[in-house]
C-alpha cells in the first residue's frame, strides 16, 4: 500500500514555500526562528523544504516567530494562493485579512441569523467581487474626504 511522504502532498509543499518565504524574510537567524518555536534548528529547516510535514499550530508559531500575521497567511497558503500569501505576510494587507478572516464568521451569523442556511456556495465569487468593490469605493471615500479636509484648512 502507496503512503504519501510529506513531500508529496500538495498542501504541506504550499505551506513548505510559504513559511521559507516567512524565513528567509524574518530578518532574523534560523536558529532564534526555531528556539522561539520551540523546535531544533533542523526540523525547522526540513519543515521549509517540505521534507517534514507540519501542523496548523506550528506553521502558526513559525510565522508569528518570523513576524508573519499566521491565520492570512495559512489561509492563504492552503487556499493556493502562495504568491499573495508571501506578499501580505508581513504587510497591513495581511493584518486587514487576519482581523476579516476573524471576524467574517461572528458577523455573518449575526447579521443572516436562520438565514445563514439559505447560503449558496455559487454565490461566493460573487459576494467576495462585491466586497471588493464595497472595499475600494469605502477608500476612495476617505481619500476625497481627507482632499477636502485639506483644502479647507
Amino acid at each position: 500500500m502507496y503512503h504519501p511522504t510529506a513531500a508529496d502532498r500538495p498542501a504541506n509543499q504550499s505551506l513548505a514555500r510559504v513559511l521559507a518565504h516567512a524565513i528567509d524574510a524574518a530578518g532574523k537567524p534560523r536558529h532564534r526562528i526555531a528556539s522561539e518555536c520551540g523546535m531544533h534548528r533542523e526540523t525547522l529547516l526540513r519543515v521549509a523544504r517540505g521534507e517534514r510535514p507540519i501542523g496548523l499550530d506550528e506553521a502558526a508559531l513559525v510565522l508569528a516567530a518570523c513576524g508573519a500575521h499566521p491565520r492570512a497567511t495559512m489561509i492563504l497558503a492552503l487556499a493556493g494562493q502562495e504568491e499573495l500569501a508571501c506578499e501580505w505576510m508581513h504587510g497591513e494587507m495581511g493584518e486587514f485579512l487576519e482581523e476579516f478572516f476573524t471576524s467574517l464568521p461572528v458577523h455573518l451569523q449575526r447579521t443572516l441569523g436562520r438565514r445563514i442556511e439559505d447560503l449558496r456556495p455559487r454565490w461566493a465569487n460573487g459576494t467576495s467581487q462585491l466586497v471588493a468593490r464595497m472595499l475600494a469605493k469605502h477608500i476612495d471615500d476617505f481619500v476625497g474626504r481627507d482632499i477636502v479636509m485639506s483644502l479647507s484648512r
